[in-house]
């Protein structure tokens, strides 16, 4: 029924109270208490811990936001898994993952990840919102929206217990993932030309590839030997398997493909997915086999990957999370997203409470916000063929990171990602990333077909941590500095991966020497700088 006495009134509301809209309601109540938040959710709270929501591995801009500007650290180190960095094992048909190319760290990275239980993290930020004063509303169903078309207020229609009521309120903000609330609304979905699937389930107890060998060099090879704390990815032509551990005992498991190489219909069940990963990772297939390994739920998702033609509007809505878009879960950026959208949605919040013109921030936002999107759909898009080559892949590992190190991840961990200012000042820097990004993309894209039947080099450890500019590189992402220094800061950033473009076009040469340039050559100095990477890391030595 209808309680037409039931109106209320919030400055925001928030549709969805999972991991995108919890998190923009505490940013916003830390950052502005004075405002009213209210948060919608249809999942009654307390939720279900490990077989919940998949997302669970974080990485540098996502870890900074949970830990400092949201204040979560203690809860991270106390409740969540610290990572152990991503791991890579070039494994596809192989029963003997110990003599197969291992990429990864063998000590932790300065910079701190964690591996997050969904349901445990957004339990507590259920918890945090609440004592923050937000009002949570869970267990509750949007029923319509009404946006204003003028500077009244809109207007959002809710289910609860039964009785739906009108909340009146200055900002609507669509949380609600998939569901997309205000997408299907305002016609905003949009597609990308990424088409990719994926299968996901948990089961019970951790799996730990250390059970995979009684080799000692091989165990000893990481200090701590804590291999399964790793987001651990089994690599082959066209997919990567996901290994995350849980804080609440559970691992969580996923197959991530070309829609062209791998067709969902081969693995869209769990029989199915363990016939596929008994051929394509048999010894993992295997561990999984254990009985105490017990399925906790499966789950698939056909073309996940897509697109939005507007996040945030000077009439006082956004999107975030995966209502506006999302890209691959590969480097796991899913979180980083949700930190960038939701600190844009705060700073337009807080302007417009404030009085001011929101149309010019609104519109720089959201052309920043895509051009980020874009910028990093270039490392999925037609670049699934590469992931079992032993020696282009580790490389491409190596650029991306690089790529995502030198700008986007300083820009947002110092607090800079609103600074307007500073952002016009890096466009050069930011230009010339790109387009050195565009060119090595093909590339690598070019030198794995051409590799393509080629030999596989023998068992290495390619050891991340035992690269010193790359370690010094995520080490500085938390280096306080002023303006001047910061931006001298990326352009040393970028010179540093003109100089890794360019040995990647000389080692690829070395192997092809007809190789296309892409147009890197006319982007690269005359001159050859030593190497960056050691020859073992392009299979050169073993």
């Amino acid at each position: 029924m209808r309680d037409a006495d039931s109106a209320r009134r919030t400055d925001v509301a928030v549709l969805g109270g999972g991991l995108a809209g919890l998190t923009l309601a505490l940013q916003l109540r830390r950052q502005h208490p004075e405002l009213d938040v209210t948060v919608i959710e249809r999942r009654q709270h307390p939720v279900r811990e490990a077989a919940h929501k998949v997302g669970e591995s974080s990485v540098e801009i996502g870890a900074h936001y949970f830990a400092n500007v949201l204040g979560l650290r203690e809860h991270l180190d106390t409740e969540q898994i610290r990572k152990f960095g991503f791991r890579f094992f070039f494994s596809d048909g192989s029963d003997h993952v110990d003599r197969c190319t291992e990429l990864g760290v063998s000590q932790l990275m300065p910079t701190p990840s964690w591996q997050i239980d969904r349901g445990r993290f957004e339990n507590h930020l259920g918890e945090r919102a609440r004592a923050l004063g937000v009002r949570f509303d869970d267990g509750a169903v949007v029923r319509g929206i009404d946006l204003a078309d003028d500077a009244s207020d809109h207007t959002v229609h809710v289910e609860r217990d039964g009785t739906t009521h009108a909340l009146a309120c200055r900002w609507v903000v669509d949380a609600s993932g998939r569901v997309g609330l205000l997408k299907r609304k305002l016609d905003l979905a949009m597609a990308n030309a990424h088409n990719a699937n994926a299968v996901w389930w948990r089961v019970d107890g951790f799996v730990d590839p250390n059970a995979w060998s009684e080799d000692t060099q091989w165990l000893q090879r990481c200090d701590p030997p804590d291999r399964w704390r790793s987001t651990n990815h089994m690599c082959g032509p066209g997919y990567w398997f996901w290994l995350i551990p849980l804080s609440s005992g559970a691992h969580s498991l996923g197959i991530v493909c070309d829609a062209d190489m791998h067709p969902l219909d081969t693995m869209n069940t769990h029989a199915k997915a363990m016939d596929w990963l008994r051929r394509h990772q048999p010894q993992v297939a295997a561990s999984l086999d254990r009985s105490e390994h017990t399925l906790q739920d499966f789950m698939f998702l056909r073309k996940f990957s897509y697109g939005c033609k507007q996040v945030f509007s000077r009439n006082r809505w956004a999107l975030t999370g995966e209502a506006g878009l999302f890209l691959d879960p590969f480097y796991s950026p899913g979180s980083d997203f949700i930190a960038i959208s939701n600190t844009y949605i705060c700073d337009l919040i807080a302007r417009e409470q404030a009085g001011r013109d929101i149309t010019h921030h609104a519109e720089l936002y959201q052309q920043l916000y895509f051009s980020f999107y874009e910028n990093t759909l270039t490392l999925y898009q037609d670049q699934y063929a590469l992931f079992g080559d032993e020696q282009v892949m580790p490389v491409k590992v190596i650029w991306d990171y690089t790529y995502y190190w030198a700008l986007l991840a300083p820009l947002f961990c110092s607090g800079r990602i609103t600074d307007l200012a500073t952002l016009g000042r890096l466009r050069p820097a930011f230009n010339e990333a790109r387009a050195l990004n565009l060119a090595v993309q093909p590339l690598l894209r070019a030198w794995g077909a051409a590799n393509a039947g080629g030999p596989r080099p023998e068992a290495r450890l390619l050891d991340q941590f035992k690269i010193d500019w790359f370690c010094d590189m995520n080490a500085a992402l938390h280096d306080v500095m002023d303006t001047d220094a910061f931006v001298a800061r990326v352009d040393a950033n970028v010179a540093r991966m003109r100089w890794l473009a360019g040995e990647i076009l000389q080692r690829a040469r070395k192997h092809h020497p007809a190789i296309d340039d892409q147009g890197l050559g006319a982007l690269l100095a005359s001159d050859a700088p030593p190497p960056s990477l050691a020859p073992v890391w392009y299979a050169d030595a073993a």
